[in-house]
């Protein structure tokens, strides 16, 4: 496939020229570094793609705009540059809504270019005309719209400035006249943010509350991947010698080699970090908002200590205390933070030192439990699970347990392997099965949780680090909403390894309708076709796995060919329709019918 690094010489216009709209916008983008774009073409930007070659910049086509947004997400988190998507004015723009939002949610700084009807049509209802900037105002940081011709590298500069500052999306809005005619004008540099530590006072407050704590635990979160603060971490969860969680979603925030890491929180995570963290009287969380769905209750525990202190450390100061009441709060660079943090705990004397051996050995204890139960954790057990079992093993050929399958995938998984999931029943269990040793590993669908995430994404981060193996899980019904973008990486040199978990069914809303609508199926039921045929369709490769121990071989199979041939291959697994817990029961009770003709319905 091409490197992300085409382009990597060019030479940016300096000073005060005389040139078009397109070419200040051009400019813009290569003063940025910008090497690849996702998206359709359109003529809303014609004049503009026309000179994105001569300029280093490949413009990637793709299936659906919705996934190019993912792509640019995906290619944003692992690389940790902007990633741009555009598309054409009104349909194309308006589809990358959905993608948009989640890669707010993922802090990502992805620039999103939306030409627009031009200016002498807005207000007259004309061909694919739309109000654009409404459409993403909750879901960017940033909005820009270009007024004025001469204003072009102005704000498409300043988009990509604060997408970084701000860490997040950010919208250049450009009616489609406007990459016409002659401008004079400079191209902005760009500026980036040198993001300091916190203020020293905090971090003495932090320090002196540390030195008090007999049992600390560390939150590991996103800020840290952003920040490349990983060894910082690392160091001070040494000093401390602290239990180590990730936070929801973030399992390549800390090493999962290191004896300290304890795995991720929240749903389907890690009863071990879970329990430790319950016991905590102090808790650092570093860069993390501390989101709501990442610290519900779990596995029948309230595993959040209640009478813990809390340290946050964020690099968005709205965040700190937002979600949890905090005794301090850093507005600070993770990395910075962490590292001010252990050099002034370097020479203080701190309560947990006496007793660092026994919590080292808690750690490994609890590590121990929970790798057993998830070991011998091999089916769901609750009656609905067991009827789906032995459903299965009425059926004619082989329908394998999810959990069996997650841990096979664990062990196959190559070291230095990228993956992402989608929202779904079983990507969420494979939260506890995932785990990494280097950060910008793991990209998940984070709070937005739509579906249709997981392909498109890793599609992306492939383009960033076509070095590394790129594999994405799904479910079945998530994949019915992606699984076109195949095309995109046979079309496009792109190989990606994709795991699709055929269960039929929507999985996560359907185990609501068993714990609280007395199995009362209402469009949980999925017939699909064969996914794996549908993807030899496409001209990727596809493979049936029906027995366990094929699941292993076929997955380093598969990435062999994705990293030695460039394929991309379609891995169906045949599952059964066993369910783990709902991933929403905080939002749901059981239904109270007062009309007559609804009484059964309970």
């Amino acid at each position: 496939m091409s490197g992300s690094g085409a382009g990597s010489s060019r030479s940016v216009v300096e000073g005060v020229v005389k040139m078009t709209p397109s070419e200040a916008l051009v400019e813009t983008l290569a003063a940025n570094g910008v090497t690849e774009i996702f998206g359709i073409m359109g003529s809303a930007f014609m004049d503009a793609m026309d000179i994105f070659a001569p300029a280093g910049i490949r413009l990637i086509p793709v299936v659906h705009e919705q996934g190019a947004a993912h792509m640019a997400d995906g290619y944003s988190r692992a690389s940790g540059r902007h990633g741009v998507v555009i598309g054409q004015n009104g349909p194309g723009i308006s589809n990358c809504v959905t993608a948009i939002a989640a890669a707010y949610w993922a802090h990502s700084p992805v620039v999103i270019i939306t030409p627009e009807a031009g200016s002498m049509g807005i207000g007259l209802g004309g061909f694919q005309e739309a109000n654009q900037l409404p459409m993403f105002q909750e879901f960017t940081k940033y909005q820009a719209h270009v007024n004025n011709r001469a204003r072009m590298a102005e704000y498409a500069g300043r988009c990509f400035d604060r997408a970084m500052s701000d860490m997040g999306p950010t919208q250049l809005n450009i009616p489609r006249d406007f990459f016409y005619g002659e401008i004079t004008t400079a191209i902005p540099r760009p500026h980036r943010l040198d993001r300091g530590p916190g203020g020293s006072a905090s971090l003495d407050e932090a320090a002196a509350l540390l030195a008090t704590a007999k049992f600390p635990v560390l939150i590991s979160g996103g800020g840290v991947v952003m920040a490349g603060g990983l060894d910082e971490c690392r160091a001070l969860a040494e000093r401390l010698g602290t239990p180590v969680v990730n936070s929801y979603q973030h399992n390549d925030s800390f090493p999962a080699s290191h004896p300290q890491w304890c795995g991720p929180l929240g749903y389907q995570g890690s009863k071990a970090g879970m329990k430790l963290l319950s016991r905590a009287d102090v808790v650092i969380a570093l860069g993390t908002r501390l989101g709501p769905f990442g610290t519900l209750p779990q596995y029948g525990m309230e595993y959040w200590p209640k009478d813990a202190k809390i340290i946050q450390i964020d690099a968005d100061h709205r965040m700190l205390g937002l979600v949890k009441e905090i005794s301090v709060g850093i507005c600070g660079d993770a990395k910075a933070a962490a590292a001010a943090l252990t050099e002034r705990l370097a020479e203080m004397t701190l309560a947990c030192d006496a007793t660092r051996t026994e919590r080292l050995a808690e750690i490994a204890a609890e590590k121990e439990a929970w790798e057993k139960e998830l070991a011998e954790w091999t089916h769901e057990t609750d009656p609905y699970s067991l009827d789906m079992i032995a459903e299965a093993e009425a059926e004619e050929g082989n329908w394998l347990h999810p959990r069996e399958v997650l841990r096979e995938l664990e062990h196959a998984m190559p070291k230095d392997v990228m993956v992402s999931t989608d929202i779904g029943n079983i990507n969420s269990v494979a939260h506890s099965y995932l785990r990494f040793e280097r950060p910008r590993s793991f990209f998940a669908p984070m709070s937005f949780g739509n579906c249709g995430y997981s392909l498109p994404t890793m599609i992306g981060a492939k383009v960033a680090s076509p070095d590394r193996p790129a594999v994405a899980y799904a479910g079945d019904g998530a994949w019915g909403m992606s699984m076109g973008e195949i095309m995109t990486c046979v079309r496009h040199d792109i190989p990606v390894t994709a795991v699709v978990f055929h269960n039929r069914q929507w999985g996560a809303e359907k185990k609501n309708q068993v714990d609280f609508y007395n199995r009362r199926f209402v469009a949980a039921e999925l017939d699909n076709q064969s996914f794996a045929g549908i993807g030899r369709a496409m001209g990727a490769e596809g493979v049936v796995v029906d027995e366990l121990g094929e699941v292993g071989p076929t997955l380093q199979k598969a990435v062999d060919a994705q990293m030695n041939e460039g394929k991309t291959t379609v891995v169906e697994i045949m599952c059964t329709r066993e369910l783990g817990d709902p991933f929403r029961k905080d939002a749901l009770s059981k239904p109270v019918r007062l009309l007559e003709k609804y009484k059964d319905y309970v």
